[in-house]
């Protein structure tokens, strides 16, 4: 028997030139892999039991939302009407919950370092660096 072309990853040519194709594949010419269980969220199978997963997606079937380098702070990776992205656990903000948030502000260059919490430059103080650091003997 002849096949032409000729049947992919291992299947077997049959007299009436058809293939029969080895587990883990299928097509006319077992040219296309199967997964099992089969790709999820759009996933597509390569070879039997390993899916290439679109961004979002990870684990063996594509089945775990995945968020690019990981949510910080306790955020958690989430997929909201097929949008994957951090859920920010409170105090926390930016696409991995990298950031605090400072409600109050940090002013004079202070820098929002915890939720709440500045941290300020030489010569300022209190909860948003609004107070100046006297020298003694203080003037006013």
């Amino acid at each position: 028997a002849a096949c032409s072309p000729r049947c992919r990853h291992g299947g077997l040519c049959l007299a009436d030139g058809s293939c029969l194709c080895s587990k883990g594949y299928e097509g006319e010419r077992c040219q296309h892999a199967t997964c099992y269980p089969k790709c999820k969220n759009g996933g597509e199978c390569l070879r039997p039991g390993k899916c290439r997963c679109p961004p979002g997606y990870g684990g063996r079937y594509c089945h775990k939302v995945s968020c690019e380098g990981g949510c910080q702070n306790g955020g958690e990776c989430v997929s909201v009407n097929g949008v994957v992205k951090c859920l920010c656990a409170s105090g926390w903000t930016g696409s991995r919950c990298q950031e605090a948030i400072c409600p109050q502000g940090c002013r004079n260059n202070g820098a929002c370092v915890a939720p709440g919490i500045c941290s300020c430059p030489a010569g300022w103080v209190g909860r948003a660096c609004h107070l100046a650091v006297c020298k003694l003997p203080c003037q006013h």
